[in-house]
């Protein structure tokens, strides 16, 4: 089940993934319809595409365009890879056919909502020439305007976060150096590389998604608090501590804490890392003048089917009817009460 959970994760990032760049200004030239080639000089919405790409498609499909990232890694079918098709195997109509309506059966969803018809157009003119005719890099994402002013400190955990190194390597076949990167990859780095390399599969290690960032690692603090490093975000994964809680709410608590806290935040306020930047933000559930209202009812069928433009997905195809259940007992207990009707 786990797995199919995860898969749900990247979807909830379409609708606006802008985690560390400015919102993207809005397209004001209808007329500008033509893909821009190599030769030519950038039509002025040049940039403005590279500004929505980064704000919106970085997450699934890479800075580079590649769909080399950690969602990524967990849809199925995969994001597209721009730098594997040439402009002419994947036309212009299609690509913006794609972001009016979707692609069924993928996690690529309408961004109709989100994004204008010309903003629509600069983002794939963008994505024509920068990728799939230029296969150029576009934006580092470990620089100093996102909040990266001396990456350079992590070099000994480049080897694990490149795959140079398998993270499953044994403790004893690594140097000294190599253990002291290995320990500051699974402190600060794992939150957005994810295992990176590894010999052996094996089980998924931990159910529970971790939100916040956790790049205040000190190297000479090896076992600093990974809670404590990623304040203000840290206070929402923290879940509320209830003590008597029923068969069914334990069950829902539980299932909330794996899947739900990923956005809503373990505290229910929507406050947390990923929750502070997804747009429409999460529902924040301990809030009176958002909950007052809310019947049993209403929210089982949210839960099931999801809210259109919106990051909350359908989860009917992930929970069974008793699991909602459970989740909705757990909300009205840890949260706000939940009216019968």
């Amino acid at each position: 089940m786990i797995k199919s959970v995860l898969s749900w994760v990247a979807t909830l990032f379409l609708a606006g993934a802008g985690w560390l760049v400015s919102a993207p200004a809005t397209a004001t030239d209808p007329a500008q319809k033509q893909p821009v080639t190599a030769k030519a000089k950038p039509n002025p919405f040049y940039e403005e595409g590279r500004k929505i790409y980064n704000f919106r498609c970085y997450f699934c499909h890479g800075y580079s365009g590649n769909a080399k990232t950690l969602a990524a890694s967990f849809v199925d079918p995969k994001p597209r890879d721009f730098t594997s098709v040439s402009p002419s195997q994947l036309t212009r109509s299609k690509m913006l056919t794609a972001l009016r309506d979707g692609r069924p059966g993928t996690a690529m969803n309408s961004f109709t909502s989100v994004l204008t018809p010309n903003e629509m157009e600069a983002v794939v003119d963008f994505i024509r020439v920068e990728f799939m005719q230029n296969k150029a890099e576009n934006t580092r994402y470990h620089t100093v305007e996102n909040g990266w002013s001396d990456h350079q400190k992590y070099s000994a955990a480049f080897p694990f976060a490149t795959g140079t190194i398998a993270l499953d390597t044994p403790w004893e076949k690594l140097s000294p150096d190599q253990q002291s990167g290995k320990r500051l990859f699974l402190s600060s780095c794992i939150s957005c590389h994810d295992r990176a390399k590894v010999n052996d599969e094996g089980k998924i290690w931990d159910k529970r998604p971790l939100s916040f960032p956790r790049n205040q690692y000190s190297p000479s603090q090896p076992k600093i608090d990974a809670m404590a490093s990623a304040s203000p975000y840290a206070i929402h994964d923290r879940p509320p501590h209830i003590t008597n809680l029923t068969l069914l709410e334990r069950r829902g608590e539980k299932l909330f804490q794996a899947n739900c806290a990923f956005c809503h935040g373990a505290d229910g306020t929507g406050s947390n890392w990923i929750g502070s930047f997804l747009q429409p933000h999460p529902r924040n559930l301990v809030s009176s003048p958002v909950m007052d209202t809310m019947t049993r009812s209403r929210l089982r069928d949210v839960i099931r089917d999801g809210l259109i433009g919106t990051s909350m997905p359908a989860w009917k195809h992930v929970l069974k009817e008793n699991e909602v259940q459970a989740v909705i007992a757990y909300i009205s207990r840890a949260f706000h009460p939940i009216k019968d009707s």
